[in-house]
């Protein structure tokens, strides 16, 4: 990336957000004084960096796209960092307001259905697969294999291999009423199945603090504290 030699190059920044880490930096700066001052930046800080995400902030900036694949690569080769993304998206300003019961009723009516519904045994060998939302009402068996870009739900049990999220959606869950999988995946991570818990319980899988993690469902109550219906 060029830019005029006359201006000023801005520091490079680096902080916490939430579990990743931000990089302020000027998008306009020479591509060489950016790969310096990121080295300077994580040189003291190389294990903290190994699989975390990173977010990068241009100071309101746009079109940098390029900048952005470059950078990306540079990080994940130098230092192992993990997903790397562009800045984040102001959001509306009515988007703090309190919602109301309308608000609630015309986000359902505007969606339609984005979840795949299968009943059925979904044998060893075979694959299903959907877009958004996978819902089974059934069993998988060893040997098959559930994919989604969003939630797996199976009302049976599930002993095959499940992949939410796909690719890289690390917000998805995967749940069963009798969870014990082979292998599961969520977004980028995947873990080997456990073996069935001793007592019978609903139980789902999902990303906390970069690693899968197995729960009750009812008793982790994952959804309880939403205060309005959202749509996944």
């Amino acid at each position: 990336m060029k830019k005029n030699s006359g201006q000023e190059k801005t520091p490079v920044r680096l902080k916490g957000l939430g579990k990743a880490l931000c990089i302020t930096l000027d998008p306009r700066d020479p591509f060489d004084y950016l790969k310096d001052e990121l080295v300077k930046q994580f040189q003291d800080k190389k294990q903290l960096a190994v699989n975390t995400k990173i977010v990068f902030d241009f100071g309101g900036f746009q079109g940098y796209d390029d900048l952005i694949v470059e950078l990306s690569a540079f990080l994940k080769e130098q230092f192992a960092v993990g997903d790397v993304s562009g800045p984040l998206k102001s959001k509306p300003k009515h988007a703090n307001r309190p919602k109301r019961l309308e608000d609630m009723e015309k986000s359902w009516h505007k969606y339609q259905s984005e979840a795949l519904i299968l009943s059925g045994r979904v044998r060893s060998g075979q694959k299903a697969a959907a877009g958004k939302h996978l819902i089974i009402l059934g069993d998988v068996n060893p040997g098959a294999e559930v994919i989604a870009g969003g939630d797996i739900l199976v009302l049976g049990s599930l002993r095959g291999t499940a992949i939410a999220g796909n690719p890289d959606n690390e917000e998805s869950i995967i749940l069963a009423l009798d969870f014990r999988p082979t292998q599961v995946q969520i977004g980028g991570y995947v873990a080997a199945g456990n073996p069935s818990s001793a007592e019978k319980m609903i139980e789902f899988a999902h990303i906390e603090q970069g690693t899968i993690v197995v729960e009750d469902y009812l008793k982790a109550d994952p959804f309880g504290k939403i205060p309005w219906p959202q749509v996944r």
